[in-house]
């Protein structure tokens, strides 16, 4: 089985988290890739070391062009790389052939997608696109790399199981109230209700923030598999959507990061955009966390009522790219929790 999914498509970045002509490093698949945007707005990726004595180009800068487009610089001996991988040796006036293979880039308004160089076999979602064209951007967040597998950063984040958990600190949720997952092959909806133990006023007024939690959590999750989840969170002031998306940058390695977009029914709603994204970032590092403290070779002798989720991980993961239907027999062979009990 394929740890990285080779011919799914990835989303590496969202134009806010490139400045203008500033080199930014981004991984693939084991690849490292030098990104950045011109003042034209074109954003071109080139593999990250120079092909002279391999400095990283990421740690260089830009120079601009009259034209708005810009050269990567290698910070070793200044040899500047255009979007094609030319460049001009020092003492010569011409330029050489392309010397670094481009990362082909599909961009998509705001939204930059790439397969890492392989034959695409799934399609891009176009789930982002729809939000774009109907949500306001607040921000992105917890742009962090974790030490593990794709397969496991997937599984944890369908684990519905886990709120109470790794999260009960920051929002003291009590229990999960599971309602419903519809699978739709690839693209998948769970629903579900978390009830909470209330902060204080005391607690409150010495974190405002804190008066955004609702007693109950109501999670509505819109999957793409592999590489994007959107949690849809409605109050009185507004719709939310926070983007959650995943980037395998090696075998053991996954980057994630948060896109946060809104509706808003009352002005006061885009105020306090920015709390939203600051939970976001609390939300990402207790999953980072919690990965960190797992034996990944432990066998799993107990399974919990609503893993559907993560069934339907395991399931697109082992017959990537083909969708197969859930076999509910082999999902659910486990033994029971009380089972398991006995037997330990």
């Amino acid at each position: 089985m394929p740890s990285m999914l080779p011919g799914a498509p990835w989303l590496v970045a969202h134009k806010s988290m490139l400045p203008i002509n500033q080199p930014r490093k981004i991984s693939l698949y084991g690849n490292d890739y030098v990104m950045w945007k011109a003042v034209n707005g074109d954003i071109h990726a080139l593999p990250n070391a120079c092909p002279h004595m391999g400095a990283m180009l990421s740690e260089g800068w830009c120079e601009a062009g009259n034209d708005g487009s810009s050269r990567v610089t290698c910070p070793f001996h200044a040899l500047a790389f255009d979007a094609k991988g030319h460049t001009v040796l020092p003492g010569s006036a011409k330029q050489t052939l392309p010397q670094l293979e481009p990362l082909e880039l599909i961009i998509q308004g705001d939204f930059v997608w790439t397969y890492g160089g392989y034959e695409p076999k799934i399609p891009i979602p176009i789930a982002l696109k729809d939000i774009a064209a109907k949500y306001s951007f607040i921000g992105h967040a917890a742009d962090i790399t974790v030490e593990t597998d794709l397969l496991s950063m997937l599984l944890n984040m369908h684990d519905y199981n886990h709120q109470n958990g790794t999260h009960r600190d920051l929002f003291r949720i009590n229990e999960v109230q599971f309602h419903k997952f519809i699978d739709q092959g690839h693209e998948s909806h769970a629903y579900y209700d978390m009830p909470t133990a209330p902060y204080s006023l005391a607690e409150k007024l010495r974190r405002p923030d804190l008066f955004l939690l609702p007693e109950t959590l109501k999670a509505h999750l819109e999957n793409h598999f592999p590489s994007l989840v959107i949690f849809h969170g409605r109050s009185a002031l507004g719709t939310l959507a926070q983007c959650h998306l995943f980037v395998p940058e090696a075998e053991n390695r996954t980057r994630t990061y948060v896109l946060m977009f809104s509706q808003a029914k009352h002005p006061v709603f885009n105020l306090v955009g920015r709390t939203y994204l600051n939970f976001a970032q609390v939300v990402v590092e207790q999953d980072a966390d919690i990965l960190g403290k797992l034996y990944p070779d432990s066998p799993q002798t107990i399974k919990l009522n609503n893993e559907v989720g993560m069934d339907w991980v395991r399931r697109n993961f082992a017959s990537f790219p083909e969708v197969t239907a859930p076999d509910l027999g082999r999902e659910n062979d486990l033994p029971k929790p009380e089972l398991s009990a006995q037997r330990l």
